[in-house]
Parts: C-alpha cells; structure tokens; sequence
C-alpha cells in the first residue's frame, strides 16, 4: 500500500511559481534528477499530471511495470513525485499514468534531459553536470548585434554531411568537420534546425516529443555542449531553431499527457493545426509557459546557444493560420489574434533578454504582423530580429523571372526598401525555398547553365550589400544545382566541377568583404546607412545604391546589372568627388565571372547626374555586380594598396 505523502524535494515555492507561469528553471525541479536525500543516492521524478489518477515509474528494471512504483501526488497541486533510491543514471522509463477514465497508458518525460535513438520512444536519465565548458571568455565578450556583422550559415545537421554508408557523423565528428569549413567560409554564426527529440526525421526536427532532450540521434548532451563549446573557441556563434507554436501527436508525447488536453487547447479549433497534423501549446496555462520559457532558457543555460531562431510564429498568433471560416473562433475582441500567444511571446521575450540580454531571439514570422521586433513595453511581441519573408519573396520571384520581363517587376527590387526599416530584419534564404519542387537557388535562375550561375553570383551579391542581417541554406554556397534532400547528404562532389568549386570561393570572398566593411553592417537598421543613386532604370534592369557606415570614408557604391547585356558607359551619380577603386566584383575569373573587371578605377566627372553633383562613367558587364569604395589620399592609398589581395578583394584584418 501507498504510504501517504510526506516530504518532498519539490518546495511550496517552486509550486506556487509553476502555477503562476513564472518558475523559469523549472526544469530543474521537473524530470529526473540524480539526487541525495535521507543520506541515499537515487533519482527523484517529478511530472506535472493534475487530472491522471495515478502516477507510477515503468523502467527497464521493473518490465516496465509501474504498480509497485507509484509516485506521490502533491496536495492541491497537480504535481507527483518521488525519490527512488538505489536507481542510477542511464536507466530507461517513462511514465505510467492511470487517466481520469481508468485507462493506463505510457509517457515518455515532457522535462527528460536525454531519450533512446528513434525508434524507441523510452526517455533516459541523464546528468548534465559532467561537461566543462571553456568558453567563459566568448561568452564575456557577447554585445549587442545591431552595429555588429550578422552571417548566418543554415544547416540541417543530419544531411550536411554523412557517413559512406548514410549514417550520420556525431556531434563531437561534426565540429571537426564543420567549424573549419565554416571558418574558411566567413560566416559569423551557424543556425541549426531543430535538435530536440522527435520521432521521425523527414520531420526535420520541427514535431517535437522531447523539448528538453536533444535528439539522441547524433550523440549525448555532453556531445552537443562539446559541439558548441568549439564553435565558440573558432569564434562561431550557435543558433538553435526553436519549436514553441506546435508539437507532434505521437502517443508517448504531450499529446493528451494525462488523460486530457494538458499541454494543448481543449478546444480543437484552437489546438489543431490540420496543414501540419499537430497540436498548438495552450498559451493560455501558466504551467505550459513555465514550460516553455523554461525550455527556452535551458538551452541557453545548459548548451550555452547565442541565440533561438523562434519557429512559425505566424501560426501561434493568427487563429486563422490555415484555417477555412469554420475551423476557426475569433478571439473576445471579435478579432483573429491569439491574445494569449500575444501574452506569451511577449513574457518569453521579456524573460530571456532579463537573464541574457544580447541573446538573439529571431521570429520566423510571415505576416505583416506589426511591431514584432518592437519593446514589450512598447506594446511589440519585444523580438530583437524578424526574418524578412517580404524581401524573400520579393526578391526570389524577381530573380526566378525571364530576363525579357524583367522591366516589368523592377518594384519587386526597389520596394523592399519601404519597409526595410520597420522592423529589425534578417533577410533569409533558407531552407523552406529550395524543397518541395522549389527548385535549388541556383537552378531558379533563367537562362543557360553559366547565365543561372552568374544570377545566382548577383543573388547573393544583392543580399549581401542590402541592409539587414544575412541567412544562407547549406549549399546554396557553392550551387548546389538540385533541391534539398531531407535524407542524403549535399552533393560535395560537385566542387570537382569548375562552376561549383569558383562558385564557393565567391562566396566565401563575397562573406570576408563583408566582415571587413563596417558600412555594410553598422548601420543596418537605420535609414542613414542606405541611399539609392538610381532605383528607376527598369527598362536596363540597373539599380544603384550607397552602403554608408558610420565613418564617411566607409561608403560604398552598389552597382547590378540584372540583365544579360552589356552597358556600356553607364552613368550614375556619386555624392562626392575622387577617384573610386572596383573593389569586388562578381566578374573575377576566380568567381566564375568574365574577367572583365576594372583594375584602373574610375575618376568622377563635374557632371551632375541622378541628383548628385558628381557622375561616374562604368561600364557593367552582363548580369554583374561590382562595389566601389572612394580611395583615400595618394600617401593613404599607397599605403592601402598593399594590403590588397587581388583588385576584387581586400585582406581579412
């Protein structure tokens, strides 16, 4: 027989802070934890079950027969728990819960550190204590990103790469594969999609049964701290995409965890997310956002990530998110807002930047929903970055368009700037735009096989030079020519091929320039750091614009030709006089382009043009981009050119 409650490692506080929504670390109090009470060495469970009416442990040393196991349930609370001793790491369980209508049934641990390689669902108990972090040093000199370099590297760390036989590398394999690359390539930061728990891969990680538990599948915790902790000794930050809005269906997960809906709505128009066939967070439960918020902090506390790039924010604050009229109810205020999600994402945010305050905390949302990276005390969802789908889609559409039509969607390049500066932007091109018959980035472009390279050369180009942070799918950098493959890995044979290898190599140019020029990202998010020279030559397919930094002799001049025809003598206006030297272009034979770059530079001429006193005379390749910086004085300028690796390119300082 049950002997009644006693005593508990789970204090009053920390109950009454799970009820009210604020107990941030919850996850130390929930789960399994190696413990020592009462002079004995064991694991202490606790789970959150309000409505079962019985909860007991079912592990690999009782046949996964929990009657003789039961936990204790904390009066009035909601929350059983109980301190097994003689129980040790590395045991396999999972909860038997009885439900409000009789029926047992097995549940794999909402707070498990660590879960069995699919297909096995059991969760496992696992310390975190024993890794070592020696990153102390990086994470001091953490700053604010506005007025720093931002260059994200997305990838999906199962088909990066693989092993001969398809299996996958661990974590602890991967840094040694994957930082130098990264390195060589100049990207400031890797973004990674989901790591947490999830039962099936062609998932991408992105339907979740174990948030706190990342995927067994590449290794152990300590693997995946090891994972980070290098990045941060190269100097490579470490996004992690991040799953609030929805959770998979699979019986050992959250779904129905007690026997009711306890982690989603009870009201199926709210909780069902038919497009994806799962369930929504109630956001409304103070519980389910201490266990979300906690979750987010646990990365951040435990795997030492820089930042979470916070998923499909969009379908957890519209009720409407894919749904007919029908499927749907409007909120009190008779609107199609989910004010709860509205309340959530504002305190998560709130409560991430109060512990981690250059945290980047990124909203993948495609609405024009306003404000997201507004203050919450400014009425905005308090996001220090939003993904810009509108310059995404913007631009894709009009670098996927027949040269001959070109003219006739020139807006889609010019009106991005509109609203470039309503919010704090990332402008991505990620992986939702090269899957499901999409098309790979470089096989989007018109025209023949070195036409659809050089579209893709003045596609990065352009994203690179334009105001906001940068994001770029793995492969898109070397030109991966078919989609995203969600089980093998990316075709690196390709870099035996000329296109493919000079095409990598203008990338990674193309990422180091961007490091060395602050105008192209100190000013991102301020209307001083752009201005357009000539944004209405849609007839040539021509825009012109100024990268201006906080120093006036950072300034560069932005030149594309987006047609696959020469123009010579082109004239554009320059706000001051000089000489200007091409210091990248797209044209380097290194890259790929024709060779026809401009070594000489170009004096300005007292011919006033575009609204500017002073005009420059180029002439433009076909479909080229080419930056041009105002050269210093003769004494300055001697003394620059020898740190010139090549007239494209500049040394890495």
């Amino acid at each position: 027989m049950l002997e009644p409650f006693k005593t508990s490692a789970v204090s009053d506080t920390d109950v009454y802070l799970f009820h009210e929504g604020t107990l941030y670390r919850s996850y130390r109090t929930f789960g399994a934890h190696v413990a020592q009470e009462n002079g004995e060495t064991g694991i202490r469970f606790t789970v959150w079950a309000p409505a079962a009416r019985q909860v007991s442990l079912a592990t690999d040393q009782n046949g996964w027969n929990g009657e003789n196991d039961l936990l204790y349930k904390i009066p009035d609370s909601g929350i059983w728990t109980r301190f097994f001793p003689g129980l040790e790491e590395g045991i396999f369980y999972k909860y038997e819960i009885t439900g409000p209508d009789g029926n047992k049934f097995l549940k794999a641990d909402p707070y498990a550190f660590y879960a069995e390689v699919r297909p096995a669902t059991a969760s496992v108990v696992k310390s975190l204590d024993e890794y070592s972090w020696g990153d102390a040093a990086w994470r001091r000199k953490k700053r604010a990103p506005y007025q720093r370099p931002l260059n994200i590297y997305e990838l999906h760390f199962g088909t990066w790469r693989q092993r001969e036989d398809g299996s996958f590398y661990t974590y602890r394999e991967m840094a040694d594969l994957l930082i130098p690359y990264v390195e060589k390539m100049g990207y400031t930061h890797i973004e990674i999609m989901p790591l947490t728990e999830h039962p099936y891969d062609l998932s991408w990680g992105y339907q979740t049964t174990g948030y706190f538990a990342p995927t067994s599948r590449f290794g152990e915790p300590q693997d995946l701290m090891y994972f980070v902790d290098r990045c941060h000794e190269a100097g490579i930050g470490v996004i992690l995409d991040w799953v609030p809005g929805h959770f998979t269906k699979d019986a050992h997960g959250l779904r129905m965890f007690d026997g009711t809906p306890l982690y989603e709505y009870a009201d199926p128009s709210k909780a069902e997310k038919p497009g994806w066939g799962t369930l929504s967070f109630d956001f409304g439960k103070p519980e389910v956002r201490a266990f979300l918020i906690s979750n987010a902090l646990y990365w951040l506390d435990m795997y030492h990530f820089d930042g979470l790039r916070v998923d499909a924010v969009t379908s957890m604050l519209r009720l409407d998110f894919e749904k007919s009229e029908g499927q749907y109810k409007r909120n009190e205020q008779g609107g199609i807002e989910n004010l709860e999600a509205v309340s959530f994402l504002q305190q998560l945010n709130e409560t991430v930047f109060l512990y981690y305050p250059h945290t980047l905390m990124m909203a993948e949302e495609s609405s024009a929903w306003p404000m997201v990276t507004s203050p919450v005390h400014e009425g905005g969802l308090g996001f220090n970055y939003k993904w810009n789908m509108g310059w995404m889609n913007d631009t894709l559409a009009y670098v996927e368009t027949p040269f001959w039509e070109r003219p006739a969607r020139h807006h889609l390049l010019t009106f991005p700037i509109c609203y470039a500066y309503s919010e704090n932007f990332a402008l991505p091109l990620s992986h939702d735009e090269v899957v499901h018959g999409k098309k790979s980035l470089v096989d989007k472009m018109p025209g023949g096989y070195e036409e659809k390279f050089a579209g893709l050369r003045l596609l990065l180009g352009y994203q690179m030079t334009s105001p906001g942070k940068k994001l770029l799918f793995m492969g898109g950098e070397f030109g991966q020519f078919i989609e995203w493959r969600d089980q093998g890995e990316l075709d690196w044979f390709l870099l035996e091929y000329e296109s493919h290898r000079k095409m990598q190599e203008y990338t990674a140019a193309l990422n180091h320039l961007y490091l060395q020029e602050p105008a192209l990202w100190e000013l991102d998010h301020t209307f001083e750091g752009y201005q357009w020279i000539n944004a209405d030559d849609a007839d040539q397919s021509v825009i012109c614009y100024l990268r201006i930094g906080k120093k006036v002799k950072d300034t560069l001049l932005v030149v594309i030709n987006f047609q696959p025809v020469e123009r010579n003598n082109y004239r554009l206006g320059i706000p001051r006089a000089g000489t200007y030297e091409e210091i990248f272009s797209t044209e380097n034979l290194n890259y790929g382009g024709s060779g026809k770059v401009n070594k000489k530079g170009a004096k300005s001429e007292k011919t006033p043009w575009h609204n500017q006193k002073q005009s420059l005379v180029l002439n433009l390749p076909p479909l080229s981009m080419s930056i041009w910086k105002k050269t210093a004085t003769a004494a300055a300028g001697s003394k620059t050119a020898k740190t010139k690796s090549t007239p494209q390119g500049r040394k890495k300082k």
